[in-house]
């Protein structure tokens, strides 16, 4: 129910402060936006490297199946704090948006839907324990990670290569895929009993993930490839 009341609150703000945001000169925010852009970085790099090295051992020791299927990740030591952190960062994190807006910043669809979708489905997800849990939230941490620091480098006024970003879209595009493969094998193990999930999640997480990967795939053409034909024709 939180969630909800959260993602009605955000869509009431993105709406409302650009109406305001319509007549007003925008902010600059340099000094807090790098602030804000590194302590999510730094937040995503502790997390990264904390649930990380735990997947691999269950991958490496276990399996596929047993990294996939189990709930070790909801309940371990380490990476139950850090699955817990990872469920509510998704409030904080809607407070990109704030300085979209209040930079009077390009708003595009991906970006507030991204950030609806994953919060619903986090906090949903979590309370069951679903399978495949473990997979998404550590390449979330790291895709965040890399993200974080260059919009933290960015915000700096550091001049980062374009390559850079090219490589964050990428891998947010390769994140989806692999978010695709892991409800498919959760779907197939469930049905011999070995997986802990719902039909009804596995068909939410498919349709995000899958929706989520024709947009930064869409995001990808108009940012770097569209650009890029249309730099040549003027030249």
């Amino acid at each position: 129910k939180k969630s909800f009341l959260f993602s009605a609150l955000y869509a009431a703000f993105i709406f409302g402060g650009r109406h305001l945001m319509n007549k007003r000169a925008k902010f600059e925010l340099r000094k807090p936006l790098v602030l804000w852009s590194l302590s999510l970085a730094v937040f995503s790099i502790l997390g990264a490297v904390r649930t990380a090295p735990f997947m691999l051992y269950i991958l490496m020791t276990k399996g596929l199946k047993q990294s996939v299927c189990d709930q070790s990740f909801y309940i371990g030591p380490v990476s139950k704090f850090w699955a817990y952190a990872f469920v509510l960062s998704k409030a904080p994190e809607l407070g990109d948006t704030i300085f979209i807006i209040l930079r009077k910043q390009k708003l595009i669809f991906l970006h507030w839907y991204h950030h609806i979708t994953v919060l619903l489905y986090s906090w949903y997800s979590y309370k069951d324990m679903v399978a495949g849990g473990g997979w998404f939230m550590t390449m979330n941490y790291g895709v965040h990670a890399v993200m974080y620091s260059y919009y933290a480098l960015r915000a700096a006024g550091f001049r980062v290569s374009r390559k850079f970003a090219m490589f964050i879209t990428l891998s947010q595009i390769t994140q989806m895929l692999v978010g695709c493969v892991i409800n498919y094998l959760v779907f197939s193990w469930m049905q011999h009993g070995q997986c802990h999930s719902h039909v009804q999640n596995i068909i939410w997480s498919s349709l995000m993930y899958l929706s989520y990967f024709v947009l930064f795939c869409h995001f990808f053409f108009e940012a770097y490839i569209g650009k890029t034909t249309k730099t040549k024709k003027v030249e």
